[in-house]
């Protein structure tokens, strides 16, 4: 089997009670890619779950850290080692509580924002230069505690615009893949209504 050139990293929590929360909107992004492509991700490496296969005519590994949200540096680490890449062939998908319900981000680089998982996967590379794509959760209300937030199941609205949204996010993984994370900044970045953020 061809090695990978690529590595997309979904970050999550494992368990079915984490599996329809904000939180694990990085998995359920890397699932509807595999499930796009034909791609199985069900082979153990580095904590994590994994599968190879083609995306935008690349051959890209889809995985998903089964080290819980906080601890997923380790996983991201020992994947890119395994298979010599670098930081650069690297996109983390992930949830973001300061963009708006149903929008999305691509970064290609920076801090992690507050984001613990994206905070482990920084401090365990020892580099914040890679590619980040990242899906607005805020409700539009005020948010009293974060982090039960977002291990709450989607309530009945957001379950109705979950499939477009997690289409919208393949659609953004692949074009970064196919153009590059410049040009696909362009295609999908916008000001985002209610976004604490400048787009970059």
């Amino acid at each position: 089997m061809a090695e990978p050139e690529f590595l997309v990293v979904g970050l999550g929590n494992p368990g079915p009670e984490y599996a329809y929360t904000p939180h694990n909107l990085g998995f359920l992004t890397v699932d509807r890619l595999a499930e796009r492509r034909n791609i199985r991700i069900s082979r153990p490496e580095s904590k994590a779950l994994v599968g190879v296969g083609e995306v935008a005519s690349r051959r890209v590994m889809l995985a998903k850290p089964q080290t819980f949200m906080n601890l997923s540096g380790a996983s991201v680490k020992g994947l890119l080692s395994k298979y010599d890449l670098t930081p650069e062939s690297l996109l983390v998908v992930y949830d973001e509580l300061d963009l708006p319900w149903g929008s999305v981000r691509i970064k290609p680089k920076g801090s992690a924002g507050g984001h613990h998982g994206m905070e482990d996967v920084i401090r365990a590379l020892g580099s914040r230069d890679f590619a980040r794509l990242r899906l607005g959760i805020h409700p539009g209300r005020p948010v009293r505690d974060g982090a039960q937030f977002v291990l709450t199941p989607f309530r009945s609205g957001q379950q109705r615009d979950l499939d477009d949204l997690l289409g919208l996010a393949a659609d953004a993984v692949e074009s970064i893949l196919a153009l590059g994370v410049v040009k696909a900044m362009t295609a999908y970045n916008r000001r985002a209504q209610g976004s604490t953020e400048e787009a970059e």
